[in-house]
């Protein structure tokens, strides 16, 4: 069992991780500066949420950590891990069109709606991982 014990972090890949599923209070990071912009996490085991520049950007159902978080113009990239089953809602490009992956298994395509959001589920269980990927088509 990973998780983030500084709630957040800059990776050297230029990417960043999140999140601690196994607090039992809530905690939270505001003003975390990466690359220009600030980010701003919540998490414990009930919920992680971050957001960039005060827009949401990433939210699970239960909590989960989140490892090498990379979002471009093209796919969002990142590991994720947590206790139990989880709920993953991503803020994205509003009624478009997505290609989501699971551990490298096209899991399909998914559209997000009016206000860009998309919605995916992912099988945890204590401490495993799992890759997603969600590319823009």
């Amino acid at each position: 069992m990973t998780v983030v014990e500084e709630l957040i972090r800059k990776e050297n890949n230029g990417a960043i991780s999140f999140g601690n599923y196994t607090l039992d209070q809530k905690s939270k990071v505001s003003d975390f500066e990466h690359n220009g912009d600030l980010y701003k996490v919540k998490t414990f085991k009930e919920i992680t949420k971050l957001e960039k520049n005060g827009m949401f950007v990433y939210e699970s159902v239960p909590g989960t950590s989140v490892f090498s978080f990379n979002a471009t113009d093209k796919d969002i990239q990142f590991v994720v891990e947590g206790s139990e089953d989880v709920q993953i809602t991503l803020e994205l490009e509003p009624e478009k069109e997505y290609k989501v992956f699971v551990d490298d298994t096209n899991v399909g395509k998914m559209k997000t709606n009016l206000g860009g959001k998309l919605v995916v589920s992912v099988e945890l269980s204590n401490g495993k991982q799992s890759k997603v990927k969600v590319v823009k088509l």
